[in-house]
């Protein structure tokens, strides 16, 4: 990811402080959820029970990960965006595997989502299927219980089914967004901090410093998709 793993540790030891606010964290049972030092997330997420967010993850503004039933799991690097819900039934475990990738308002129900996969914006993706190492689920697509979905696959649809084989240029472009993800997770253990809003705009009103080099944000189209 172009630092060491102790470089990040040594800079951010209380990730779900921001602004003296804390995740909204409830145990169940006596089943307290866990999150690693150098994990963000986000005040307004709500962690219940039996979780599980591993190192260098991201958990954005109103994700809900309710640990109540079964027990959910986020790996090293995964993000889950605003608004995604995961949960599962009595004694599953949802996974989203190294570098899995959560887009706005999906929901994760008794899945495991495969390393450096991608369930796009409002996807739902069922319990027990499977999203194959560096697959993308489109956004707005239905996954069945069940389904099985090979690694590199674009899947699609309501109900999903593997469209084709993704190219390495999309899987690069994946990854890199991930990347943008994780630094995100630095960015606001670094500088977000809850404020007054300002009453008007500012002259020369800044903007927020992004080095769009690599495109890393570009959607990637195709006349195959």
């Amino acid at each position: 990811y172009g630092f060491a793993q102790s470089d990040w540790q040594n800079r951010h030891s209380a990730s779900s402080l921001i602004g003296g606010s804390v995740a909204k964290v409830y145990s169940i049972e006596g089943v307290v959820p866990v999150i690693d030092p150098s994990a963000f997330v986000h005040p307004t997420a709500v962690l219940i029970g039996d979780v599980i967010i591993g190192p260098r993850c991201y958990v954005g503004p109103l994700a809900c990960l309710r640990g109540d039933f079964g027990r959910l799991i986020m790996e090293e690097g995964a993000t889950l965006q605003d608004t995604c819900v995961v949960h599962g039934f009595p004694g599953s475990d949802t996974v989203i595997e190294v570098d899995g990738h959560i887009g706005h308002g999906a929901v994760i129900h008794g899945a495991r989502i495969g390393r450096n996969a991608l369930v796009g914006m409002n996807a739902v993706v069922m319990d027990n299927a499977v999203i194959g190492e560096s697959s993308i689920v489109a956004a707005m697509s239905f996954v069945k219980a069940g389904m099985v979905v090979p690694p590199r696959s674009m899947v699609m649809g309501m109900p999903a089914k593997v469209a084709r084989t993704l190219t390495d240029d999309e899987i690069a472009w994946k990854h890199r967004g991930t990347l943008e993800y994780q630094q995100l997770a630095v960015r606001c253990m670094q500088s977000l901090q809850e404020v007054e809003p300002l009453t008007q705009v500012e002259n020369n009103r800044q903007r927020l410093p992004f080095d769009n080099s690599q495109n890393a944000l570009k959607p990637k189209t195709s006349k195959s998709s």
